[in-house]
């Protein structure tokens, strides 16, 4: 699988995203709303509205990498707009 080394900052991004979204808009929304540098080589994570889609923004040094997941049943938890930025760590 190609993706972020282990050790890589995982941000959240709060609340419901509109999930038409591309690459460019999850980078404005990373640099505006988050206030974390999209280039940073972390990885920011937003989820739609219904609990079930879930983007995965990373720059890998050369260019954006988007990676999109749907799932069949069940939704992905997520913290509350109220929350603001989540930052996960390893443990």
């Amino acid at each position: 699988m190609i993706g972020p080394g282990t050790g890589v900052r995982v941000y959240l991004a709060c609340g419901a995203t509109d999930m038409r979204k591309g690459i460019g808009g999850l980078a404005a929304l990373a640099q505006d709303v988050l206030r974390q540098k999209p280039t940073s080589g972390a990885v920011f994570a937003f989820r739609g509205r219904r609990g079930d889609r879930l983007k995965l923004l990373y720059w890998d040094g050369q260019g954006f990498c988007l990676y999109y997941k749907v799932l069949e049943r069940g939704h992905f938890p997520w913290p509350s707009v109220a929350d603001g930025t989540a930052r996960l760590t390893s443990a």
